[in-house]
């Protein structure tokens, strides 16, 4: 993880906000038989070689079974023919990447250059990416780390202290992670987390983990509370995200802008100090077909994988 994957990841947005390429909405199939869904996204994007297509499964009881909770793999085909290029079996490594990279990509624009302390709610994978990812463009030396299961987060700091050098509390409630500068979010909750009583000035909140219309991290007065609401696709988060809640309790969509224009001047991002933050991310196709696409150039250039003559 660094830069030039991060920068890869930044360049999507502006694409998706000016309506380039052809982005599809995400088809879900959830089996709430094994509390699990899977979820497939994709995208074509002008000036790349290939599109990917990311069959994406999520089954939340897998910890449980001592499985990770997320997997999958991404599909590339040729942009110009169609013929398929390769197949990643990541297991769900690139979709973890490109997340933890949109949420760095979010705070270098909607976060106070000095903030140093960062909460977590959450403490699997993608928490560890996004605090991974952080370290990138703010100088994160403190987290403070929130699970609903206790251990999980304690085993968390453990690692994170000895891996990132930073200094990792382990918080008894969603509120008592809140006092940091950036709040990130990371869970597959169905029931708001992030309440108003949460917010104070400077506060930058990442969602991540409302992706599906079941989900919902931040509650609707908090999300009206906020002085800037941004997302990386207004429509997904509309749908899936933390929009779909707002506005049925009354939030004015005109309210709510784009990662991709504030990255390019479009939309006024923070402005002052002491504005509150909320930045909205469900996942695009076009972050993975961006991702896919480095990760075959790198493969290539290396000689990386198996060839398969056909």
């Amino acid at each position: 993880m660094g830069q030039e994957e991060m920068e890869a990841i930044e360049a999507v947005y502006p694409l998706i906000t000016a309506g380039e390429g052809s982005m599809p909405p995400i088809m879900r199939i959830d089996i709430p038989e094994h509390n699990g869904e899977i979820d497939i996204k994709s995208a074509f994007l002008p000036g790349y070689s290939g599109i990917a297509v990311k069959v994406s499964a999520g089954f939340f009881d897998n910890p449980g079974r001592g499985l990770p909770s997320l997997g999958g793999l991404m599909m590339v085909f040729e942009a110009e023919t169609g013929v398929p290029r390769s197949a990643l079996f990541d297991n769900g490594y690139l979709t973890d990447l490109r997340t933890g990279l949109a949420g760095a990509v979010a705070a270098r624009h909607l976060t106070r250059e000095d903030v140093d302390t960062v909460g977590i709610l959450g403490a699997g994978m993608q928490a560890r990416m996004q605090l991974e990812a952080l370290k990138l463009v703010r100088p994160i030396r403190k987290a403070i780390v929130w699970a609903r299961r206790e251990e999980q987060a304690k085993q968390f700091a453990v690692e994170i202290a000895d891996t990132m050098e930073i200094d990792v509390t382990v918080a008894r409630s969603p509120n008592e992670a809140s006092a940091a500068d950036v709040l990130v979010t990371t869970t597959p909750s169905t029931g708001p987390l992030v309440t108003t009583d949460m917010l104070h000035p400077g506060l930058h909140v990442t969602a991540v983990g409302a992706d599906a219309e079941t989900k919902q991290e931040i509650d609707v007065k908090a999300v009206s509370a906020a002085d800037l609401f941004v997302s990386d696709s207004v429509a997904q988060s509309t749908r899936l995200g933390e929009l779909r809640a707002a506005i049925a309790s009354g939030f004015d969509l005109e309210r709510a802008v784009e990662l991709g224009a504030v990255i390019t001047g479009e939309a006024t991002g923070r402005t002052d100090d002491d504005q509150i933050t909320i930045c909205d991310l469900t996942g695009t196709g076009a972050q993975d077909t961006a991702i896919a696409s480095l990760a075959v150039e790198r493969c290539m250039v290396r000689d990386a994988g198996v060839l398969i003559e056909t």
